[in-house]
């Protein structure tokens, strides 16, 4: 048995890939420093913000589909 869990390294391939894309879109990452402490909870805030559009969005097609 493999101690390697291949979803780990899905979600790890998932994050190299969104870091290469968000860098050319932006010319920058996550080690910038020209935002402050509120300015990244803010980024965070809208990104959880829509997670839960996404979650409600799915929510209703399975209980359309059930």
């Amino acid at each position: 048995m493999s101690i390697v869990d291949p979803n780990v390294i899905a979600v790890a391939e998932q994050l190299h890939e969104r870091a290469r894309v968000g860098y050319l879109k932006y010319n920058t990452n996550t080690t910038r420093q020209d935002l402050s402490t509120l300015d990244w909870l803010q980024h965070l805030q809208e990104e959880l913000l829509d997670a839960a559009v996404y979650i409600q969005r799915l929510k209703k097609e399975f209980n359309n589909e059930s």
